[in-house]
């Protein structure tokens, strides 16, 4: 990163001092002009008229309010890679390193619906002093962004600057907010009563998604396959390296940088007993031949769409007779999960699915002190000490999609053609649990798909990975030998 001295409130910061008018008037001429030619509009434009359609209908009269968000500060003066609120990003289209911080989409209320408008912050021109001064936004600092008018023509919604929206937001009318998202507008705009309801709209939309998203997710997934077999091709190398866990690590992040946008969350690399750690991300540790690695692990478009997937395998590429067999039970556990997936059913039945046969397995190894019928009820559970988490989440944008939905929408709502979730069964032993004979210590095993909902069941959107142990072994010696 370039040398530059602390970032003022306008993040003015090339040099200490500001520049002399000659040398402002040498930086503004001799530029050759540096249009935009060719431009179409963004992949989701139709799909969003539609969706604000419904946002509009579900709040008539009201303004709405939804900004992309501001930079998020790493450390200092330096900030994470932007990335805009999923609520943003679907309602007006923008992908990938189109996405700018401080943007915000304002439904405007008309009498007859609304009318969406989208305040930007611009490109700094050559004949401006923020181009060469403004090191957050500045164009030789950060790369082009579109115009006003180039933005209209891509997103196809009229476009205006950001830095007029105080004004336009001046003319006092009921206003519902995402808030949380940009300090400026959460100071400016007055919290109302039903703020709550446009956040949980924004997130419930999402629930069923349309032809382009499905399409967005497969994609996502053929991609976090791909990454998948170059976690299988580095193997080797992360085995004879110091904290092999990150060389797995990335060799997944590679793939998710070349095909997509970014990683959908932070890749869990977990060898050994790091896998019975449900959320271990440190992936600090070496890769034993004998033990098995779990991956947790999504590429996210530039749609923003993601994939989440999990695969556990061999790190010498077999399964051990103890490893195997606590590895066929979470996969019949997951093929439950698979089975138990049709419209009309319970969000629930798929979790209760899974969890039977998990229970069972555990009743039939003499782990479980009462029957799998008994732990199966809710004041015991006894199997849960080894399962730990639900078995299935939506997925889109988020990795766990459809959050701040209502629960009557979601986890204790009924399934429905077109939504996209997870199914994830997963068993982990810890390394000091004497219940379980010596050969199953410290083996932790998750297999996670991506499906869709059909009118008849469910299409598996991550097939192209291996699921079942042999196919797993297979796989492996095609890709490392």
């Amino acid at each position: 990163m370039s040398e530059n001295t602390q970032a003022s409130t306008e993040n003015v910061r090339p040099h200490d001092v500001a520049p002399s008018n000659i040398f402002a008037e040498f930086m503004a001429t001799g530029w050759a002009p540096t249009p935009l030619t060719g431009i179409i509009p963004a992949p989701a434009v139709k799909w969003c008229v539609s969706r604000r359609d419904a946002l509009s209908q579900a709040f008539p009269g009201m303004r709405l309010v939804i900004p992309a968000g501001n930079f998020k500060v790493r450390s200092n003066d330096c900030d994470y890679r932007f990335r805009p609120h999923s609520a943003f990003a679907y309602y007006v289209g923008v992908q990938g390193v189109e996405a700018t911080a401080d943007a915000v989409l304002v439904m405007e209320p008309t009498g007859v619906g609304h009318k969406p408008i989208l305040f930007i912050n611009p490109r700094s021109t050559r004949d401006t002093e923020a181009f060469y001064r403004d090191a957050k936004y500045g164009e030789l600092w950060v790369g082009r962004r579109f115009t006003v008018e180039e933005a209209q023509s891509r997103y196809e919604i009229e476009t205006r600057r950001v830095d007029s929206l105080t004004e336009f937001l001046s003319e006092k009318k009921e206003t519902l907010f995402v808030r949380g998202e940009d300090k400026v507008l959460d100071s400016l705009i007055e919290k109302h009563d039903r703020e709550s309801e446009l956040a949980t709209f924004v997130s419930a939309h999402r629930l069923v998604k349309d032809e382009y998203e499905i399409a967005e997710m497969q994609k996502a997934c053929d991609a976090t396959a791909r990454g998948f077999s170059d976690i299988v091709r580095a193997l080797p190398a992360a085995v004879r390296t110091y904290r092999g866990e990150r060389v797995v690590e990335a060799a997944f992040f590679g793939r998710a940088r070349i095909e997509g946008n970014d990683l959908g969350y932070d890749t869990i690399a977990a060898s050994g007993s790091h896998a019975c750690i449900l959320h271990w991300i440190r992936n600090d540790g070496d890769l034993r031949m004998g033990d098995l690695l779990l991956v947790d692990a999504g590429i996210e478009m530039e749609s923003y769409y993601t994939a989440d997937v999990t695969r556990t395998i061999p790190i010498n590429g077999k399964f051990s007779p103890a490893q195997r067999s606590l590895y066929m039970l979470v996969l019949e556990a997951q093929k439950a999960g698979f089975e138990a997936i049709k419209p009309g059913a319970d969000w629930a039945d798929i979790n209760r699915a899974s969890q039977r046969v998990l229970a069972q397995g555990l009743s039939d190894m003499g782990v479980l002190t009462i029957s799998a019928e008994e732990s199966m009820k809710a004041e015991f559970g006894l199997h849960r000490r080894w399962t730990l988490h639900g078995v299935s989440h939506m997925l889109g944008m988020d990795v766990h999609d459809c959050a701040q939905a209502r629960k009557d929408q979601y986890v204790e709502g009924k399934l429905e053609v077109g939504m996209v979730l997870t199914v994830e069964p997963g068993l982990y032993i810890q390394a000091d649990d004497e219940l379980f004979a010596p050969e199953f210590r410290g083996i932790g095993i998750r297999i996670e798909d991506d499906v869709v909902i059909t009118e008849t069941g469910c299409r598996i959107l991550t097939n192209s990975l291996p699921r079942h142990p042999d196919d797993v072994e297979a796989w492996m010696a095609s890709l490392i030998g």
